[in-house]
């Protein structure tokens, strides 16, 4: 018997011990999730390296049929791209002058919904959050992934400043663009060029925390198009995703054309690599 299970059956308080149980089976919950999660994990990778499921059976003293199961049952490992455990999906709130009050645009409202029900389809538990009208946000959370530009908020805007490679760019009197600092190339929306065209860039990345303990999971378009293209490239990507970047700091550019009636991604691409920033600071 654990020391912590010894300290939770000799609490007294019948209301404390309750709200003791019930926190500690969430906990226990997310533990199984994520063990479950790195097992499938281990057995992929032991597969994609040749080794056949007797082999790894018998390496590891389980039937071969176990491992068959693992290897095809509970959560994808590519789920930790998003996080370990739980995520809070945060998005930006807007001051509404007809109203009155903070409100969230419609599109970071899709955007948020559809993070959200992506991570749960990955077994991890799911809150939500907000930046501020003001622009704060803590960003030394575990578990984040932000929808938000750095024109709305400094606190982002400091967390962008931080990618090796991509750029976010606002001269005076311009519109947003980003700037591939590897290649040189700018990339603008479609609404600010002329002639228009329904096309937007959305910018995807893992960043470090402000306090160096983890890492936030960053969003954005240079329009509220672009962060919902990125969404969908997640969800219907994000094996690929993980395979190639795994847990590790990077970012990169995502071409959206959308609906200009709906704002509805109807095609995605990336336009720029997938950059390691790890990588990066060694090139």
């Amino acid at each position: 018997m654990s020391d912590e299970l010894q300290r939770i059956m000799a609490i007294d308080d019948p209301y404390l011990l309750l709200r003791e149980v019930t926190k500690r089976l969430a906990d226990a919950q997310q533990e199984v999730t994520e063990l479950a999660r790195l097992r499938r994990r281990v057995v992929q990778d032991l597969h994609s390296q040749g080794l056949s499921y007797a082999q790894i059976a018998q390496k590891a003293g389980l039937s071969r049929g176990r491992i068959h199961q693992i290897r095809h049952t509970g959560p994808a490992p590519e789920g930790a791209f998003l996080g370990a455990g739980a995520v809070t999906v945060v998005t930006p709130l807007r001051w509404d002058d007809e109203k009155k009050r903070p409100v969230v645009a419609m599109a970071d409202v899709n955007s948020g919904r559809r993070l959200e029900e992506l991570a749960k389809s990955y077994g991890l538990d799911v809150s939500s959050g907000h930046v501020l009208v003001s622009g704060e946000v803590d960003l030394n959370r575990d578990g984040l992934v932000v929808v938000c530009g750095p024109g709305m908020s400094q606190t982002m805007s400091d967390l962008y400043a931080q990618d090796p490679v991509l750029t976010w760019e606002h001269p005076e009197d311009e519109p947003w663009a980003l700037l591939d600092r590897r290649t040189g190339t700018a990339y603008r929306a479609g609404a600010d060029t002329d002639p228009h065209r329904p096309h937007d860039v959305g910018y995807l990345g893992r960043l470090p925390r402000p306090d160096g303990n983890g890492s936030v999971l960053a969003i954005a378009g240079i329009h509220t198009a672009g962060s919902l293209g990125v969404v969908q490239l997640l969800a219907s990507d994000l094996n690929t995703l993980w395979g190639q970047v795994g847990e590790h700091h990077f970012s990169t550019l995502v071409s959206v054309e959308y609906d200009p009636e709906t704002d509805e991604p109807q095609s995605v691409e990336l336009l720029t690599p997938l950059y390691r920033h790890d990588e990066e600071s060694t090139a």
